[in-house]
């Protein structure tokens, strides 16, 4: 073999090697972030108030002093990934000056005092969620629904059901998720313009529902969860909860709204529902139309990083729930087989999009 040929031949195989191991361990990435949330990072350097140095954060965090160079290997880890960059700061003796932290838009969201804080979802990487990734190919070779039921014998709602801490956790999770709603609810005034009443369905404890609400006094605005989700929780003027099931029946309204059900559900299952929001909805002439904030995905113009995390919670919806992340023309196929004329997709959420559907 030519020398040359031969040399391109071991750079193709080393890269393929560094790829490898970079996927296999990706999920080292995940358990030092959930790791630095645990440990309060982001708000300590938040608290600070100014770029903290190593030995500045070592003493705010209350460990051992030899964990000094443990620390640094955690910070630059996640200084790599994006979490924090590094600046230069006086070392506080006079003699000149040294590496110190601080957050970067991404850690931002895990501290507690930011209004659209997402330190909640770092709870949600726990054995319950990563139980099942570990047996999946056996799950393949199986008949369970889900990778999920294959590790737990039962299914992802039951289980939480069965684990009332996990459950709540996992509330507070979507209730975060929820908030980040008024960052761009202005944005979405035209959609709500009309409207006199609306039902949010599958809405948790309210979160994007008060948003709304208190952006649209004159709207009326229900939220329909399982009863044992919205317990003790109370309403406002314009603000109420009704407990129900989406699959039995959904209160009438001018507009349904649902964010991120349709993803945890199968293509038989989403039909149900989206005909019982036909039936609840007003005719097209009075404005009526099922609003649902989920994710579309779409390879061609999406981002690379953008479609590998659209991806990721395809793979997720998979295996918790045997749901799914939808291209347009799945989303289409949908809406036409459930009797919708019509449908509108606007990209304003980051990873999720707004879908307007017809009757």
């Amino acid at each position: 073999m030519d020398p040359i040929i031969q040399d391109q031949k071991a750079t193709e195989l080393f890269q393929a090697h560094t790829h490898l191991h970079s996927q296999m361990f990706n999920y080292i990435n995940s358990m030092s972030l959930m790791c630095a949330a645990q440990l309060g990072i982001p708000d300590i350097i938040h608290n600070h108030g100014r770029p903290i140095t190593l030995p500045h954060l070592v003493s705010a965090l209350h460990i051992a002093p030899n964990k000094t160079s443990i620390i640094y290997r955690l910070m630059r880890m996640l200084v790599h990934s994006g979490f924090f960059a590094t600046t230069k700061a006086a070392n506080g003796q006079g003699e000149g000056e040294e590496e110190a932290y601080v957050l970067t838009p991404p850690s931002q969201l895990l501290v507690k005092d930011n209004t659209n804080c997402l330190s909640p979802f770092m709870s949600l990487i726990n054995p319950a969620f990563v139980t099942p990734w570990l047996s999946l190919g056996d799950w393949f070779r199986g008949n369970e629904p889900t990778a999920f039921e294959h590790a737990y014998g039962m299914a992802f709602w039951e289980y939480h059901n069965q684990n009332p801490e996990l459950n709540r956790l996992f509330n507070e999770a979507m209730a975060c998720d929820s908030q980040m709603m008024n960052l761009v609810i202005r944005d979405c005034k035209p959609i709500f313009e009309g409207l006199n009443s609306m039902v949010d369905v599958g809405g948790g404890t309210g979160s994007l529902s008060r948003i709304i609400s208190e952006a649209f006094p004159h709207m009326n605005c229900t939220v329909l969860e399982l009863p044992q989700v919205i317990t003790n929780l109370e309403g406002t003027k314009n603000l109420n909860y009704v407990g129900g099931d989406m699959f039995q029946h959904i209160p009438s309204a001018d507009a349904v709204l649902l964010k991120l059900i349709f993803h945890g559900w199968s293509d038989e299952d989403c039909l149900k529902i989206l005909k019982k929001c036909k039936e609840a909805i007003s005719s097209k002439e009075k404005g009526g139309k099922v609003i649902i904030v989920d994710v579309v995905i779409d390879e061609k113009k999406d981002e690379k990083e953008l479609t590998e995390t659209k991806l990721l919670f395809d793979m997720l919806m998979m295996v918790v729930a045997a749901g799914k992340e939808r291209s347009v023309k799945e989303w289409e196929k949908l809406f036409l087989e459930a009797g919708f004329s019509h449908y509108k997709i606007t990209p304003l959420f980051g990873l999720r999009s707004l879908i307007e559907v017809y009757p």
